[in-house]
């Protein structure tokens, strides 16, 4: 008999489910009982939150290694290849590994259907759960209260920045919002939280449940570099850090790393100072603001989709405007707030470029469709291009050496780019 390969389980998941997105614990958590699923790790961490999410998970994940613990990561979505959703000591689940996996959950699934995504936090869970870590961090995929990952009980809970997006299903404004990302919280267990004006929902489920809340700017804190010095510090009551800057490029990324390690500080693992310091040094993940160079044209690939990423790229482009013009290749789903992401970035960028993503399934659109919703905006005549390679092709070919390209908007885009580059 021959075994489904690892495309075609893939491939097999995404068409169980009659809704790509069906939130709620009943189905998984049952077919998780069915698995005889207990821990993934001696400890958890879950990552829930607007943005920031993959770099806090990255930063988290690059401190515990360095202390020599062992460490599985999940995360969504991929880039490239499925297999980089779960890396058990920062080495991509192999194929074979996920296909058993696969088969254990529908071994155990019976009549129930799951989505995507539930499959593969189980697959992810099992995996982990086989590989005796010390450590295990979810990624939130939606929200947190209700998504796939909070079958598991963390024993800390960080909730990275609340803004809007992905309304349809987490409500129309943050308090709404936060309520749903502080879901993942737990009972006498912290809660770091990196918003410096988290919504009242977040924290009102904190004291509801007992969590006790370790804020940034209240409980912790960080300071970018002075000038042109090559460190930035972290402190809390009775520790204070020195450390050198991340390779991941954002100011926003300082950030991402203090909150990633208020999170190992609050696990009581055994983590030193240096371990913190080496960790925050090597720290990488993929599209975000990832650096090419292309005859003297600086391409960066980001898979900011919603205006406080878009605002987070401005900062960015602000700070290393050099005098080159910015070409910006955008493309985006069709449930995005496009009108506000060319907005945030509209004093920074001086030609856009747009894009169709009709391969990106029932979410995509076609250039024509993202050109009219953009209609009066700053990209609103902009080229138009079927698809991220071309219009990244006619980018690089107007701009002139200490240009700067910007291709992002979803991960689908930072995932043509990536491929367009090679």
């Amino acid at each position: 008999m021959n075994v489904p390969t690892l495309a075609e389980w893939l491939e097999r998941i995404e068409r169980q489910h009659p809704r790509a997105i069906d939130m709620g614990l009943e189905r998984v958590a049952e077919v998780a009982a069915r698995m005889a699923l207990s821990r993934p790790a001696a400890r958890v961490v879950t990552v829930a939150g607007t943005n920031g999410k993959g770099s806090t998970v990255a930063f988290i994940e690059a401190i515990v290694r360095a202390a020599g613990l062992s460490v599985g990561a999940y995360t969504s979505p991929h880039l490239l290849a499925y297999n980089e959703r779960v890396r058990i000591n920062g080495i991509d689940a192999a194929d074979a590994d996920l296909v058993e996996a696969f088969e254990a959950v529908e071994a155990a699934r019976g009549a129930t259907t799951l989505t995507y995504f539930e499959h593969g936090t189980l697959a992810a869970l099992w995996l982990f759960e086989r590989a005796g870590l010390d450590l295990a961090i979810l990624e939130v995929g939606l929200g947190g209260r209700l998504d796939a990952t909070n079958i598991v009980d963390p024993d800390v809970a960080v909730v990275t920045t609340v803004d809007l997006d992905h309304q349809a299903w987490l409500g129309e404004d943050r308090e709404r919002i936060g309520h749903e990302k502080a879901g993942i919280a737990r009972a006498w267990k912290p809660l770091v939280i990196g918003d410096d004006d988290p919504p009242s929902s977040v924290l009102r489920h904190a004291y509801a449940v007992g969590a006790p809340a370790i804020r940034v700017g209240c409980d912790f804190f960080f300071e970018p570099p002075a000038g042109d010095a090559a460190s930035w510090s972290w402190r809390e009551v009775g520790c204070e850090l020195e450390l050198p800057l991340p390779p991941l490029a954002a100011p926003v990324q300082l950030r991402n790393a203090a909150v990633a390690i208020a999170a190992v500080r609050a696990l009581d693992l055994p983590v030193a100072a240096q371990d913190i310091e080496r960790g925050v040094a090597t720290a990488s993940v993929a599209g975000r603001l990832q650096r090419f160079e292309r005859e003297g044209v600086e391409v960066l690939v980001d898979v900011g989709h919603n205006p406080q990423a878009a605002a987070a790229l401005a900062d960015f482009l602000a700070i290393g405007d050099a005098g080159g013009a910015v070409h910006a290749v955008y493309a985006a789903l069709d449930d995005k707030d496009v009108a506000g992401v060319v907005s945030a970035l509209a004093g920074r960028v001086g030609r856009w470029y747009l894009a169709g993503l009709e391969d990106a399934g029932p979410r995509g659109q076609t250039v024509d469709a993202l050109a009219e919703r953009l209609a009066g905006t700053a990209a609103g005549q902009a080229s138009r291009h079927p698809g991220v390679d071309a219009a990244l092709a006619a980018a690089l070919a107007a701009a002139v050496p200490g240009d700067r390209v910007l291709a992002f908007g979803s991960f689908h885009t930072a995932a043509a780019a990536l491929a367009a580059l090679g």
